[in-house]
């Protein structure tokens, strides 16, 4: 059992220090306890997501958020039938109680503490020209860019092996060989790597259709000119709990009006707002995508990701946002070409 004491907060705390104490523990959960230290809530980081696409802001009080009531065992049971429980209830971390109801531990599965090999396909998009980024992008394409001392696309790449990922594809088109060359099989990084070549420009969904065959299990997509420290197995988790057809990962995106708005009812204004500030979800160029979700896209057409979405919702078909809190960055202009720099301790 680790050190589960990190993971305890009293019912005082907000959504914020709830927040921060998951990032920290490696147990991936919050556990609510009165000043008595009776177990009162959990908290997951599915329940801060959640809470964020509420628009709760992160310091109303973490009882707005926890989970009531959770499941939980008792400290004079087996190891044998915690495990057994967590199984049959399919939950990944469960408080251990003592005969007062105070929390005297936490266990976790023990596929969570350490990164499992997964058998998911990865396809990373990466046949862009990438035009807002000339000259630059004349010689290499866009996700060749170095930043902290190498290619954004290897940091992408590294950032899925580190959770166990072993399978990838990558789109390309655009001066395609800089990146066969560079990565090749992908054996130097114990994965293995093919290639989805466009003959033209199919749009963000589109090379999907070139995918060999129907995977058995869900497949991330992901834009090859971004850099994001987004914790995969959440995402994944959170696609399968909510029993999805496709996850569209979203950044929240705030937007300042430099001008006072007016409200009218007729030619009568009805308040001024002084420069007020919007905020909106926007797509952050991360999914997950169900088998059955890649049969909706056409061959050999033009065909975007929203697209995909939007005909998914027309079939009926559920999708949702999981919304992303950790760092994240498109490469988009050279002031993000800049500022990524300075994120990752070199300078441009």
């Amino acid at each position: 059992m680790k050190d589960w004491k990190k993971a305890v907060l009293k019912d005082s705390a907000t959504m914020r220090e709830a927040m921060e104490t998951i990032d920290r523990s490696s147990l991936q959960i919050v556990v609510i306890v009165d000043g008595k230290n009776r177990l009162k809530g959990t908290v997951t980081d599915g329940d801060i997501r959640r809470g964020i696409l509420r628009g709760l802001p992160f310091s109303v009080s973490v009882k707005l958020i926890m989970r009531e009531k959770p499941k939980s065992a008792k400290d004079d049971q087996t190891r044998e039938e915690i495990l057994g429980l967590m199984k049959q209830k399919k939950i990944r971390q469960i408080p251990i109680l003592d005969n007062e109801g105070k929390v005297v531990g936490i266990e976790v599965l023990d596929e969570l503490l350490t990164a499992p090999s997964r058998g998911n396909w990865v396809v990373l998009m990466a046949g862009g020209f990438g035009t807002r980024l000339r000259p630059l992008t004349d010689a290499v394409p866009k996700p060749m860019i170095p930043i902290g001392q190498k290619p954004i696309l290897e940091t992408i790449l590294e950032n899925f092996i580190e959770y166990g990922f072993k399978n990838f594809f990558i789109s390309v088109h655009y001066k395609d060989h800089v990146i066969r060359n560079y990565f090749g099989d992908g054996s130097r990084w114990g994965v293995r790597i093919q290639y989805l070549s466009e003959d033209e420009r199919r749009g963000t969904a589109g090379a999907l259709s070139q995918l060999p065959k129907n995977p058995g299990e869900p497949v991330f997509v992901m834009n090859g000119d971004l850099l994001t420290k987004i914790n995969f197995s959440q995402l994944l988790n959170f696609h399968a709990e909510h029993k999805l057809a496709a996850t569209m990962c979203a950044r929240e995106y705030d937007f300042q009006v430099p001008y006072g708005v007016l409200t009218l009812e007729g030619h009568c204004i009805k308040s001024i707002d002084e420069k007020p500030t919007q905020k909106f979800f926007v797509n952050a160029g991360i999914y997950v995508l169900e088998p059955r979700a890649l049969r909706v896209i056409p061959r050999k057409k033009f065909y975007d990701m929203p697209q995909l979405f939007k005909d998914l919702m027309a079939k009926g078909d559920a999708t949702a946002a999981f919304p992303i809190r950790e760092y994240w960055i498109d490469i988009g202009h050279l002031r993000d070409l800049i500022r990524a720099h300075g994120d990752f301790g070199a300078s441009y």
